[in-house]
C-alpha cells in the first residue's frame, strides 16, 4: 500500500469501498473472489489498500477491541504497536505525574500511544519516520475524534529539540528485515540515543524489549515488566519526574479492556530460602521474572525455592497472589520417560499439560512419547494433569501437579 492509495482510501469513494469490502469474505479461501469482485467496479490500487485494511482491522481486533473497526493499520505498524490496554496504563502515569503536560513522542508508529494520552486529555506531538506509517497515525487520530489534542508530523526522531515539551515518550524500532533486535544498541535509533533525548525533557519513557539486560538500565531509571492476561508483552524505562525510587516493578494487567492491575516491587528481601518441595508449586508470572522479583512472591506465600537458580517457588501454605499460578503437587519423581508413561496410563490421564523450566526437554516430543500425540479423551476424575518438568542441582525431576482453579 502505498501513501497515494491509502489517502484515496480516506475519501468519500475509498470509505464506501471500505465497507463494501467489510462485507465480504476476506479469508484466505475468499479473498480472491473478493477481489476480482470488487476489481469489476473500483481502480485495482485502491481494492488492495481496502482488502489490506479490512484484513489487518480483524487482526488488529485482539489488540485494540471495537476501536480496531476504525483504525488503519500496515503490517509492520501493528505488528509493533502498543495494545491499547498497555497503552491505557502507561498514559496514566503521564497523566497522574505530569497533569496536562505536553508529550513529545519519537518514533509514533501508527499512534497508539499517542491515542491513549490525548483520549486523557494531553496534548501530544508525534514525530515519524515513514510517511505512510505518519499518515496511518494521522488518520487514526482523526478518526478517534483527537485530532484536537494529538498532531504527527514526519522527520527523524534522533533530530530536533524537546524544548517546550514536558515528558518525551519514545518507542524505538526493535525489528529488521532479519526479524526481532534484541541488543539495544541496535535499536532504531539505539537506545542510548533514545535516551539522551528523554533526559533533556523534565520526564520521559522509552518502550523496550521484555528482555532487556538489567545491566542496560541507565542509574536513576525505572523499569516496569508488563504482561496481560500472563504473557509478557514489553517493558518501559522511566526517567526523571516519570520515575518511581522502586528501580523496578512488574505490572500485570488482568486482561485486554478494562483490566485490573496489579503491581509488584522490591521489598529488600533477601535470597529466597532453598527448601524441599512442598505441597505447592507457584510458577511466577513472567514480568515478575523479567524484573528479578521472584524472592517476593516467595515471601508472599511463604515459600522457597526447590533450586536456586530456577523459578519455581514451593510452599506448603496456599496463599492465592496475582503474581503467580498455584499448582498442587501430587507426586515428585526422578525424569524418566518409561516411567511418566507406566504414571500417566494408571491415572488414566487424558489431558496433559506439560511445562519446563531449567530443562533441555523437547516438550512435543514428550508429549509425543507419553502418547500424547493425538487426541485422547478424558476418563474419570483423574483426566487431566499438569506435568512440569524441572531440575533441582543436577537432578532432571518430573513434579505430577494440579492446578489450583
Amino acid at each position: 500500500m502505498d501513501i497515494a492509495s491509502f489517502r484515496a482510501l480516506l475519501g468519500p469513494s475509498g470509505q464506501a469501498l471500505l465497507g463494501e469490502a467489510a462485507g465480504l469474505d476476506v479469508s484466505e479461501d475468499g479473498l480472491l473472489a473478493a477481489a476480482s469482485r470488487l476489481r469489476e467496479r473500483h481502480d485495482p490500487a485502491l481494492v488492495a489498500a481496502a482488502l489490506t485494511q479490512v484484513r489487518l482491522r480483524m487482526r488488529a481486533r485482539a489488540k485494540f477491541g471495537d476501536d480496531a473497526d476504525r483504525m488503519y493499520f500496515t503490517q509492520a505498524g501493528l505488528e509493533q504497536s502498543t495494545r491499547a490496554s498497555v497503552a491505557s496504563h502507561r498514559a496514566r502515569r503521564f497523566a497522574d505525574r505530569l497533569p496536562g503536560a505536553r508529550v513529545l513522542e519519537l518514533g509514533c508508529g501508527i499512534g497508539a500511544d499517542l491515542i491513549a494520552r490525548a483520549r486523557l486529555g494531553l496534548v501530544g506531538e508525534g514525530v515519524e519516520l515513514d510517511p505512510l506509517t505518519a499518515e496511518v497515525a494521522l488518520a487514526n487520530v482523526a478518526s478517534l475524534g483527537l485530532d484536537g489534542l494529538a498532531s504527527v508530523r514526519v522527520g527523524d526522531a534522533t533530530k530536533g529539540e524537546v524544548d517546550g515539551f514536558d515528558a518525551v515518550f519514545a518507542d524505538p524500532g526493535r525489528r529488521t528485515a532479519r526479524g526481532r533486535v534484541f541488543d539495544p544498541r541496535a535499536y532504531e535509533p539505539p537506545l542510548d540515543v533514545v535516551l539522551d533525548k528523554g533526559s533533556r525533557a523534565p520526564g520521559a519513557c522509552v518502550k523496550v524489549a521484555p528482555g532487556i539486560p538489567h545491566e542496560a538500565v541507565p542509574d536513576g531509571a525505572e523499569a516496569e515488566w508488563v504482561s496481560v492476561g500472563g504473557d509478557v508483552k514489553e517493558a518501559a524505562l522511566w526517567l526523571g519526574d516519570l520515575a518511581g525510587d522502586v528501580g523496578r516493578r512488574a505490572t500485570l494487567l488482568s486482561s485486554d479492556g478494562d483490566a485490573q492491575v496489579s503491581t509488584l516491587t522490591p521489598q529488600g528481601l533477601g535470597e529466597p530460602d532453598v527448601r524441599a518441595w512442598g505441597r505447592y508449586l507457584y510458577e511466577p508470572d513472567g514480568a515478575v521474572i523479567r524484573a528479578h522479583l521472584v524472592g517476593e512472591v516467595a515471601a508472599l506465600v511463604d515459600g522457597g525455592l526447590a533450586d536456586p537458580r530456577i523459578a519455581y517457588v514451593t510452599s506448603d501454605e496456599l496463599r492465592p497472589t496475582p503474581f503467580a499460578s498455584a499448582y498442587e503437587i501430587e507426586d515428585v519423581l526422578p525424569f524418566s520417560v518409561k516411567r511418566l508413561r507406566a504414571e500417566v496410563r494408571r491415572r488414566g490421564v487424558g489431558v496433559l499439560t506439560v511445562k519446563k523450566r531449567g530443562s533441555a526437554v523437547d516438550v512435543d516430543r514428550l508429549r509425543r512419547d507419553l502418547g500424547f500425540g493425538g487426541r485422547r479423551t478424558p476418563r474419570g476424575p483423574a483426566a487431566e494433569l499438569t506435568l512440569v518438568v524441572t531440575r533441582v542441582g543436577r537432578d532432571p525431576v518430573a513434579l505430577l501437579t494440579r492446578p489450583v482453579r
